[in-house]
Parts: structure tokens; sequence; C-alpha cells
């Protein structure tokens, strides 16, 4: 029987760097990763596979670093795990004994099991195996009409792909008034919808998939709450993920209501020796406080950056109080991104808030060719106006100005101390110095809890 310092089930982003990071830390132990397959995708690239990347080849992703780090690698399935001895069963029938174990094993696309004609042929998913995306890409270059349920970042990212080929019809089916309402408050979730229209893509919101629709077992269109049909030669569900927790459930491992593993703050499981990082494991909301169950690539490398230097002594303090959900996405070439709480779900936790906003040119001047009109938004709280959330519209310069904004709520930085935030301008690269769009957002936010004080 092999043994090993420390175990890794699973070859995704926070496999990967759990292994990368844990192997810097502790050159002199041993690590073994577990993967079903040798090849693997970026997670956040499957969309572009459909159009922009010349197939699955252009977004492959596989344990390579972690290699040349000098971790071994198995190609195998785990089935089975005692944690009393800390003995792992593969498929194979390899019996492997582990120090430390770590699950990584990602998840899985939700399936509408309560939307009648779910398993109908036809209805396929955003699954992220490489084989699995290979041929759901080769499907779709056959087909015309192509029917997406869920107006999720998934969804509104795959739509606008296959939106790129001329000769098919895209639809989207999104029960909520727009597509990405979890991710941004009403304003900007419209703004999305509209850029998502404007990309040639057909969206149905406020439309709940009453019936998949078929002939001989064959999907052939989605039947809505309302009664009309909307005919499809492929029907893609883009509801959600689910944990894969299966195996840590029946090694006795604790799970949340989300189906995810239960972990502490250094990324602990309830087993002793059994850490939990990335889609698999359960998270914190950083504004409710809350079991929650965020699934991005981003959040699961961080985790693992964290379980990676503290998987057998504790040498990274992590005193974050929860997940901040840092979303990003570009539709139509239109950027959107969030950071912590938005609208809605300060209301819904019932945190006591104002917005801040503001919009100008990310260059200047604004005629400069590549200028794109940006809107920032900052949800502030009244009490000591600390920024506990952020929400950006515009050009590319959004996918980084949210990272700015992220840093501001883990250091629980004011907006006080915001306005006299020190930057660096240049004409080609930023907003001017004189209206720098997060320091007028604050400067609005200000003026908005001093109006609520008189």
């Amino acid at each position: 029987m092999k043994k090993y310092d420390v175990v890794i089930i699973g070859g995704g982003p926070s496999g990967i760097i759990t292994g990368v990071t844990g192997i810097k830390q502790n050159p002199d132990k041993s690590f073994l990763l577990i993967n079903e397959s040798e090849k693997g995708l970026v997670p956040c690239g499957i969309p572009y596979v459909f159009h922009d990347l010349d197939g699955v080849t252009e977004n492959q992703m596989g344990p390579k670093p972690f290699k040349n780090a000098g971790g071994e690698v198995l190609i195998d399935k785990v089935t089975s795990v005692d944690p009393s001895e800390k003995i792992l069963e593969t498929q194979d029938g390899e019996e492997i004994q582990y120090e430390r174990l770590v699950f990584a094993t990602g998840s899985r696309p939700t399936k509408p099991t309560f939307i009648e004609g779910y398993d109908l042929e036809g209805v396929e998913y955003i699954d992220k195996n490489y084989d699995y995306i290979d041929e759901l890409h080769s499907q779709t270059k056959e087909l015309d009409e192509i029917v997406i349920i869920g107006g999720g970042f998934i969804g509104l990212e795959v739509a606008e792909q296959l939106a790129k080929f001329e000769d098919k019809k895209i639809t989207i089916i999104e029960m909520e008034d727009h597509c990405l309402y979890n991710a941004f408050s009403p304003d900007f979730a419209e703004q999305a919808t509209e850029a998502i229209q404007d990309a040639g893509v057909n969206i149905l919101t406020g439309s709940k998939a009453k019936k998949i629709t078929g002939e001989n077992g064959q999907a052939n269109g989605v039947k809505l709450s309302n009664g009309d049909t909307v005919p499809a030669d492929l029907i893609i569900s883009a509801i959600g993920y689910t944990p894969n927790s299966e195996i840590a459930q029946e090694a006795g491992l604790e799970i949340n209501k989300h189906g995810a593993i239960k972990v502490d703050n250094y990324l602990r499981t309830s087993e002793q020796d059994i850490f939990a990082a990335g889609d698999c494991a359960g998270t914190t909301g950083f504004i409710t406080g809350r079991t929650d169950n965020i699934m991005l690539a981003s959040t699961a490398t961080a985790e693992a950056r964290v379980l990676g230097y503290n998987l057998c002594d504790i040498k990274l303090m992590r005193n974050f109080p929860g997940t901040l959900s840092v979303f990003s996405t570009e539709i139509n070439n239109q950027a959107f991104a969030s950071a912590g709480a938005i609208e809605q779900e300060a209301e819904e936790a019932k945190v006591a808030f104002v917005t801040g906003e503001f919009s100008t040119k990310d260059r200047h001047p604004g005629a400069i060719k590549d200028a794109s009109t940006v809107t920032a938004k900052l949800t502030v709280s009244p009490e000591n106006g600390e920024i506990i959330g952020g929400e950006l519209h515009g050009g590319k310069s959004v996918g980084e100005m949210i990272n700015i904004i992220s840093l501001a709520i883990q250091k629980a930085v004011t907006v006080y101390e915001l306005v006299s935030f020190q930057i660096g301008t240049h004409p080609l690269l930023t907003p001017a110095p004189t209206k720098y769009i997060l320091i007028k957002a604050a400067e609005d936010a200000i003026s908005k809890i001093k109006k609520n004080e008189n």
C-alpha cells in the first residue's frame, strides 16, 4: 500500500493550487493528486469554446504545474474514504494511505428534475468535463435553434457565443425580471439583459420553463408557464451547479444545507486531517454571515492558497469573515462586475445601506479612441461609511477596478478614506485624476450619509 503525506482528490483549480502551494511550503512532504481524467478545462473559459476559441483544445487545463512542483498524479476515481484508518480506495482497486486528505472534487451541473422531460435526449448541460464539452461543441455546430434555461453568467456567456453564428436562433428563458439578477442590483441587471439582447439573443424574462416537450424520446421544445412553446433542436440547462460531496458524506463528513462539505475558516472539515476547498466546500456570506455556496474559480483558488499554506501548520492567518462573491463578465463588448453586497442582498439581510454612484470615461480626455463610459455604484454602511459592496459597468477597465473594490471591502475601507485614495493616472490608461470614478462614487455616498443625518 502506498502512503503519502498529502493526497488531493480533484484536479481543478482548487486541487492544483492547493498542491502547488502546499509543496512550496512543505518541500519535504510527499503529495499525490488523484483525478478522474488527464485532460481538464479552464472552468471560466468553457463558454468561449463555442465560438471565440477554436474548440476545447485551446481551453485545456491539466496537472502539469503540480507535476512540475514535484507532486505525483494518479488518473483514477476515488470510490471510498475511511477517515479512521486514513485509507482511500479507487475504482482500479488501489488502496492509498494518507496523513492529510483534501477534497477538491468540484461540482456538477444541477439537473432540472422539477421540469417534466428533463431526461429527454437533446437536453444538455455545461459540464466541466473535457470530452463532454468537446461533444457538445460538435452538436452546437450542426443545430440551428438552441434554447438555454437560466439567465446567469454561464447561460448568458454561452448564449452570446452561440449567437455569433448568424444562422442560429438562440433563446434564453429566465424566471426573474432580468438576467444576472442574483449578481447585480436591478438597474445593472437590466443593462446586462439589454446587452445580451443587442447581441442577437432572444430573451424571455419573467418566464418559467414548465415542460420540455419531445417526440420519440427526443426533446424538441420548451413549454412555458404561460402556455407558449419555444421550439428547440437543443436545450441547454444552465440553472446552477451541485457540489460533488457524495464520497465525503459517505465517509461521515458533515455536509451543509447546500450539499457542500462543512469547513471552518481554515478549510478544515469535521474529520481530523481532512480538508475541502473549491466548489465542493461550503462558504459563508460576507454580509449575511449565513451558509452560502459560491462557486467561482477565483474563490476556489483563494481558498486553495490559504489551505496550501496551512496544510501542516497554520502559517497564514485567515481572519476574513466571509466570501465576497467577486463576479465579472463581458457581454456584447460591455463589462459588468460586482463584489460584496448588492442592494437586494443587503435588503434581504436587513443591513442598512446607502449607495454612491458616478459615471465617467475611463480615459482622459474622453475623446481618446478606446475610451468607454464606466458607471460605478458603491454599497456603503451609513453608520460608519464602510464599503460593503460595489458594482461596475463599462469597458475592460471594470475587470480590475472591481478588484480594488474587493480589497477595500476586505480591509474595511470607508468612503471617508477612499476620498483621499492616492492614485496614479494617465490619459491612455485611466479616468481623469479630477474625477476618478471610485473616489467620486465615494463622495456621492458621503453626501447621502450626511443628508440622512440632517
